[in-house]
């Protein structure tokens, strides 16, 4: 099974750059999609043909926005928000049984489609889309604060819904697996400037503290990391601005994190970046991994 992640940074503009092409040639059983950005009456059903599509649009008017693409119809759906849109291959409505995550820190987001989860009818397995929010630099970054807290109270709150949603799958007999923008590089392997990024979002220490507290090998692993152990990156994330992409002075901010038994079955994970700046479908590349059996 060939599984993805993408931050298309709006699905609208990603598809006039390559994004469908780009998921043509890789034929993934399974694509999260993150930043859709995009109203449901304005999707551009052309990008999901051959798929199902499981999306929380979120209300914010052009951001955000979390969806599970899938080859056969879902079996189950659960998000933070009430609304949840699936859609057939031929972009008819489709009915699936969905239930809302109660969360006491995530309450407040609930709105904003971030996180989203899918159980497969074909294969044993929970799949989860996450656009963590980005942050702030506080105390570094005057006038942050807020948007520190907020950062923060998302994570508390989501380290407690994966937990119990992995032990759930669990009970079910499924494995899981949760993928998407985390907005933090865990270790120094996972950004090219981490010296003078120490104090940025995305790499403070309790950011990392955090993204390290949800990894143990009997719970989520970091399958790419897995595979990857010695290298730089492989890095997901490069600005749009200066010369990040042609220095490779990336991020990786992009994760598979699997439930141990998935994570055994991971046999090759990369990232599709793009030949050039020009031909970049978003800020983000894909990051994929096949799992076997």
């Amino acid at each position: 099974m060939r599984i993805g992640t993408h931050n298309v940074n709006g699905i609208r503009a990603a598809l006039r750059r390559g994004y469908r092409q780009f998921w043509d040639d890789t034929q993934a059983d399974v694509i999260a999609l993150q930043e859709v950005r995009c109203r449901v009456a304005d999707l551009p059903l052309e990008a999901f043909a051959g798929y199902h599509v499981t999306l929380d649009a979120g209300t914010l008017a052009g951001r955000n926005g979390v969806a599970v693409l899938t080859r056969e119809k879902p079996a189950h759906t659960r998000a933070l928000s009430e609304v949840v849109t699936t859609i057939a291959p031929d972009g008819a409505p489709e009915l699936v049984e969905s239930e809302r995550i109660v969360s006491r820190d995530l309450a407040s987001f609930a709105g904003e489609g971030r996180y989203l989860e899918v159980d497969l009818a074909d294969a044993p397995l929970r799949v989860a889309s996450l656009y963590l929010p980005k942050g702030a630099a506080w105390p570094y970054e005057e006038g942050s604060e807020a948007k520190y807290q907020r950062k923060m109270r998302f994570m508390r709150g989501l380290a407690r819904v994966l937990t119990a949603s992995r032990r759930e799958a669990a009970t079910q007999g499924r494995e899981f697996l949760v993928m998407g923008d985390f907005n933090i590089a865990h270790t120094k392997q996972d950004l090219k400037n981490w010296r003078t990024n120490q104090k940025s979002e995305g790499f403070l220490p309790e950011e990392r503290e955090w993204l390290g507290s949800v990894l143990s090998p009997r719970s989520l692993v970091d399958v790419v990391r897995r595979l990857h152990p010695d290298a730089e990156g492989p890095y997901s994330w490069w600005s749009w601005r200066g010369q990040a992409w042609a220095n490779d002075a990336g991020w990786r901010i992009d994760y598979h994190l699997a439930s141990p038994g998935l994570a055994k079955r991971a046999t090759r994970a990369w990232v599709g970046r793009e030949e050039t700046y020009e031909g970049r479908i978003s800020d983000h590349s894909p990051v994929l991994v096949d799992y076997d059996g």
